[in-house]
């Protein structure tokens, strides 16, 4: 509804950074794909984690993880409490998103 009444998608602040940072970490994976089709920035940096990719890698939400990146996510964004996406999985010992990652070309 905000949305449709003029809201912009990529407004920032909060322990998030963004709409679409509070979505990622929630694991909202829907509204993800709306608000990235609605024309969220993929790398828009904010928040704790610093990136959706980073809070995505820190969720251990693969299948977010894979939206992201297939919708242009900058596979070395650095910052956040992990410093990148792959330190976060690394960090959670998810093996999984860490191969995911170096797959698409993760330093």
């Amino acid at each position: 509804l905000l949305l449709d009444r003029g809201a912009d998608v990529n407004i920032t602040g909060g322990d998030y950074g963004s709409a679409l940072g509070a979505a990622v970490s929630g694991g909202e994976n829907e509204m993800v794909s709306l608000l990235l089709d609605r024309g969220a920035d993929v790398n828009i940096t904010g928040g704790y984690y610093m990136s959706a990719l980073g809070a995505a890698a820190a969720g251990g939400n693969k299948e977010i993880v894979s939206l992201l990146l297939d919708r242009g996510a900058d596979v070395n964004i650095t910052g956040g409490r992990y410093g990148s996406a792959i330190g976060a999985a690394a960090y959670q010992g998810d093996k999984v998103i860490v191969s995911l990652l170096l797959d698409r070309g993760a330093d």
